[in-house]
């Protein structure tokens, strides 16, 4: 329990429901190890990357009422890539938090930037679950947006599919496909769900405001495969 006040000192904001911070908190090979633990953050990792994409696409919409869409794709993507969560996730201290199985723990787990990154998204589901759309606003606006130009300065875009790629041949495959498996939601917030193929199989589902971004996070995901 101390750990989840800390936590929550940490990020600055007072859980009603706890067990969904102790839920954001728990990876999946933690699962391994605690067998009593049914569920690790990965669906509350898929609520807070829809919750934080359209929170940050509404920003810049109402930021930047001058700059083209293809540029706030682009800035979009900065601010809601791997290495920008795990810059937050540094600063709030939240390796110290993560459950891990002993062997992902001894492996660095901690400092993993995309298991990071994953936590981060995982919290604003949960806080989202917790208070709602806009005390998560409010966490992701302090976390991200409030400072966002000097954060992104800190990182580079990260293209995954042409890193997908590179691995992908250089295993002896094919370049990696991309198919829209699902598209959902009225026109102004579509959400697309993405599925990569390579080896002749599938192996990883993005999903992302745009077709793009989808394709992006489905590229990542099957990256970690290779890792």
């Amino acid at each position: 329990m101390s750990l989840l006040i800390d936590c929550q000192k940490q990020l600055q904001y007072q859980f009603n429901n706890p067990d969904l911070l102790q839920k954001a908190l728990t990876h999946r090979s933690y699962l391994n190890e605690n067998k009593q633990v049914v569920e690790s953050n990965e669906r509350l990792e898929f609520l807070g990357d829809a919750v934080l994409e359209l929170v940050v696409s509404d920003f810049l919409y109402h930021t930047l009422p001058t700059m083209p869409e293809g540029q706030l794709t682009g800035l979009r993507s900065k601010i809601v890539q791997t290495k920008t969560l795990a810059v937050v996730a540094n600063r709030l201290q939240l390796g110290k938090y993560i459950l891990l199985s002993k062997g992902e723990a001894a492996s660095g787990g901690a400092q993993n930037i995309s298991i990071l990154a994953d936590l981060v998204e995982a919290i604003i589901g949960a806080i989202y679950l917790d208070g709602g759309m806009d005390t998560a606003k409010a966490f992701i606006s302090n976390q991200l947006l409030k400072d966002y130009q000097n954060l992104i300065k800190s990182v580079e875009v990260e293209d995954w599919k042409s890193k997908l790629q590179e691995v992908v041949q250089a295993h002896g495959g094919s370049a990696p496909t991309y198919d829209v498996i699902k598209e959902e939601g009225p026109d102004h917030n579509r959400i697309f769900t993405v599925e990569v193929s390579y080896f002749d199989t599938p192996q990883a589902v993005g999903v992302g405001h745009s077709k793009q971004a989808a394709q992006q996070k489905a590229a990542r995901k099957a990256l970690e495969k290779f890792k």
